[in-house]
This record gives structure tokens, sequence and C-alpha cells, in this order.
């Protein structure tokens, strides 16, 4: 998101709703890259893992419109522009040559960026709803985050215990440490 420019922020409220408008324009575009991704991936395993969590952003997109109703706000997209740079850079896997595996390696590592990503901002969100007293809106941020994170997890795992030993080594990604 432009998230500081051109934008007014006078109390912990405007900045809930400025990270719930950038979360809901970052799930809608997700629910668009998703289906490409699951198309790209050659596991069937990692497939349907991608096909599964377009099902659960969509259920995360009208958990967001719930949130802005029970906030008495319509709801409202601003331009998440890490969303859209982090899916260029998945498109650019999608688009990649070369072999099967290392491109399901590479798309992993790349929802695994989205991932994280949505896990900063569900997470403030939720810390925000909490302070000011918006308890079911809380309560509806931290099922999502939970989802963010188990979907992470369930990544992790496949990488792990299928695609990366396919590419030939024991790196995990999106958990590797890499020293000098």
């Amino acid at each position: 998101m432009g998230m500081f420019s051109n934008i007014e922020l006078n109390s912990l409220e405007d900045l809930l709703l400025l990270e719930l408008s950038d979360l809901y324009d970052g799930e809608k575009r997700l629910c668009s890259a998703l289906p490409k991704m699951a198309d790209a991936a050659s596991s069937p395993v990692l497939k349907r893992m991608f096909q599964q969590h377009f099902q659960e952003t969509e259920r995360q997109v009208s958990r967001l419109e719930q949130v802005f109703v029970d906030l008495g706000k319509p709801a409202s997209r601003e331009t998440c522009d890490a969303m859209k740079g982090l899916i260029k850079e998945g498109s650019e896997i999608i688009d990649a040559t070369g072999s099967p595996d290392v491109k399901d390696a590479a798309l992993i590592s790349a929802a695994q960026r989205v991932e994280h990503y949505e896990m900063a901002g569900y997470g403030s969100a939720r810390t925000f709803a909490q302070h000011l007293g918006h308890s079911n809106v809380a309560r509806l941020l931290q099922m999502t985050l939970d989802e963010e994170k188990e979907t992470d997890k369930r990544l992790t795992q496949l990488a792990e215990e299928s695609i990366n030993v396919k590419v030939g080594g024991n790196m995990d990604v999106g958990t590797q440490t890499w020293e000098a």
C-alpha cells in the first residue's frame, strides 16, 4: 500500500481502517493469483494446496467484509503495493521454464513470502482492534491469522518432506539460514 502517502492518520482507528483496506485489496488480488499458481504447480499435492488456499482466501475476503460491517464502514480497498509486488514475483515464477520440481520449490517460496506478509498485516490489525475494544473484529482477524500461519506451516512441511528432496537437497524453502 502506498500506506503513508497522502493519507491522514489521526487515530488508531484510522490506522486500523487503513490496514484493513490494504488487507482487503491484497486478499482480492490473491484470489486472482492463486488459480494461476495452482495451474503452474506440477506436484499434485501443491496444486491441491493452492486450490484449497484459494477457497480459504475467498472466505477470508468475506470475513474482512464482515469486519467492515462490524465497524460500520463500507468495505474499501487501498492499493496494496506490497502484494502487487509479491504477485508480480510469483507471476515471473509461473512463466519460468526449466525443471518442474525446481519451479514447485520456487512457487512454495513465493507463496510463503505472501503468507508472511499477510501474517504481519493481520497480526497488526488484530492488535489494533483489540486495543480499540473491537473484540469481535479482533476475533475474526485472529481466525484469518491462524489460517495464514497454518498455510505457511503446511507449505514448509511440503517443501521439507517432498519438493526440496526432489530437487536434490536438504534446503528448506522459507526456513533456510545461509552462512557466509
